[in-house]
């Protein structure tokens, strides 16, 4: 399948996208709304095999929205939403994942009366192969290896950067072709916003394809190799991570100068 026109929106000089072939992601034209208030006007992104993208703007312009609606949580209004050449909008949530989407919510929600591993299991809850779990798992472990030293123990009992962590963890344990993360670092004290950040380049360069939504615009900027710049649910700029970071617009209007 050929790839769509580029989204409406400004286009800012910088280098051609890194990934190759066809749209891994796309999102085309997308309305959405929450009861009688529309959040999305005909939003559109694409996302390439090996990319990492940031989806940025101010509280309100709709970014989480965007994931929930790609992650079957919000049935969009109009639009399409295509991974890997197939439809997907409108799937229930377990079948989006099972077609090969990883999800890291907002707010560090994981079981919390469940162990580390449970909390794992669960993220593995649509893979019939045992072996592969075990395997999945221990690669996670390698990943974060405080989870390892805290397999046993309840979810709820650990820091606020640990459970983040563990959601990470939960997300990558279906093998996913794309992991979508919704503020991945909000909330969490520096020590751990850093461990984050050192932990989605370590997936970048692994190959792994990520959809950024986070609050901390230049720092997940600086590890994109493109962005989606919302404003009121519109598409307003789009560019290379560093073409946006050294937009004189971009960094007044959403990095804080």
């Amino acid at each position: 399948m050929a790839a769509e026109a580029p989204p409406r929106g400004e286009t800012l000089v910088g280098p051609a996208r890194s990934g190759a072939g066809n749209p891994l992601l796309q999102v085309r034209d997308l309305d959405a709304a929450y009861g009688k208030v529309q959040i999305l006007h005909g939003v559109s992104l694409d996302l390439y095999p090996g990319e990492v993208v940031s989806v940025i703007g101010p509280n309100g312009a709709g970014k989480s929205t965007v994931l929930k609606a790609v992650m079957g949580i919000l049935t969009p209004s109009r639009g399409e939403i295509l991974f890997a050449g197939q439809s997907i909008g409108g799937l229930r949530t377990d079948l989006v994942v099972q077609r090969g989407i990883g999800y890291v919510p907002q707010g560090r929600i994981v079981f919390r009366d469940m162990s580390v591993v449970e909390n794992l299991e669960m993220g593995a809850y649509t893979v019939k192969d045992k072996a592969q779990v075990r395997r999945t798992m221990e690669q996670v472990f390698g990943l974060f290896p405080r989870l390892a030293e805290r397999r046993k123990q309840r979810a709820g009992t650990m820091s606020g950067g640990e459970q983040q962590m563990l959601a990470m963890g939960r997300a990558l344990m279906v093998e996913p072709q794309v992991v979508l993360m919704d503020e991945p670092s909000l909330g969490l004290a520096p020590m751990f916003v850093e461990l984050v950040f050192t932990k989605i380049r370590e997936l970048r360069d692994s190959g792994m394809t990520l959809l950024l939504v986070e609050q901390n615009a230049t720092r997940s900027l600086a590890v994109s190799d493109r962005g989606f710049v919302l404003e009121l649910g519109r598409n307003r700029f789009t560019g290379a991570g560093d073409a946006l970071l050294g937009d004189e617009r971009v960094r007044r209007l959403y990095l804080g100068g």
